[in-house]
């Protein structure tokens, strides 16, 4: 992400940084810190809020750089390497809830 920025000369992809720091916020207030309400089908009030602002969290991270491009204020090359660093962000999200099903681990 600073990456983006620093080769572009423009900051306006750290944007999206602040959608970083948010899509984890619903798991530590209504999931107890733990991800395993996200994959389970029971749930209640809390827990579909908690699954829904995971969701509008996750999307405005893809989100934000496109609106930004689509505005002109950032490069085209910038916003693929936000996509890029939400990608690797997702992939390190699913290996740590795959590491944390495990018991044994």
């Amino acid at each position: 992400m600073v990456q983006a920025c620093a080769l572009y000369n423009n900051w306006w992809p750290m944007l999206a940084a602040l959608m970083y720091v948010l899509v984890p916020m619903p798991c530590l207030f209504f999931g107890g810190g733990s991800t395993h309400f996200l994959t389970s089908r029971e749930g209640g009030g809390w827990i579909n809020a908690a699954k829904f602002l995971t969701g509008a969290s996750a999307m405005g991270s893809l989100a934000i750089p496109a609106i930004l491009r689509h505005a002109g204020l950032i490069e085209t090359g910038a916003m693929f390497i936000e996509f890029t660093s939400f990608f690797i962000l997702v992939c390190t999200v699913l290996c740590f809830h795959r590491a944390t099903l495990d018991e044994d681990w």
